[in-house]
């Protein structure tokens, strides 16, 4: 089994910074990518950034240039560094990590964090 756990959420003013990290623990051979999705109250849950392990990154268009991910795979960890945060940023932040069990199989499974929250005030 993979646990993702999720840190750095809370509550900031608008135009602040946070930095998410998300750890990846448990048994697995590798982690193909590894990325941040966000869930607003009464909207679908939406991709922010996502990372191969060969740091080839894509975000949503709307945070490019705001939002930075990135990870660390000696430490299976991957962080996301929100700056200019405003209001609607508010949201349920979701680690994902699409991950390879086995050496002796390609096949791979997708694994999701519990979420921490991110609140910007105005």
């Amino acid at each position: 089994q993979v646990q993702l756990v999720e840190s750095g959420g809370g509550l900031v003013q608008a135009g602040g910074s946070l930095n998410l990290s998300c750890a990846a623990s448990g048994s697995f051979y590798h982690i193909n990518a590894m990325g941040w999705y966000r869930q607003a109250p009464g909207k679908q849950r939406e991709l922010v950034a996502r990372i191969t392990s060969g740091a080839n990154t894509n975000y949503a268009d709307s945070l490019k240039g705001r939002f930075t991910i990135s990870r660390d795979n000696a430490k299976d960890t991957v962080y996301l560094q929100m700056n200019s945060l405003k209001p609607e940023d508010t949201a349920v932040y979701y680690c994902n990590a699409d991950v390879r069990t086995s050496l002796i199989s390609f096949r791979s499974y997708d694994y999701w964090g519990q979420g921490t929250q991110v609140t910007v005030s105005s």
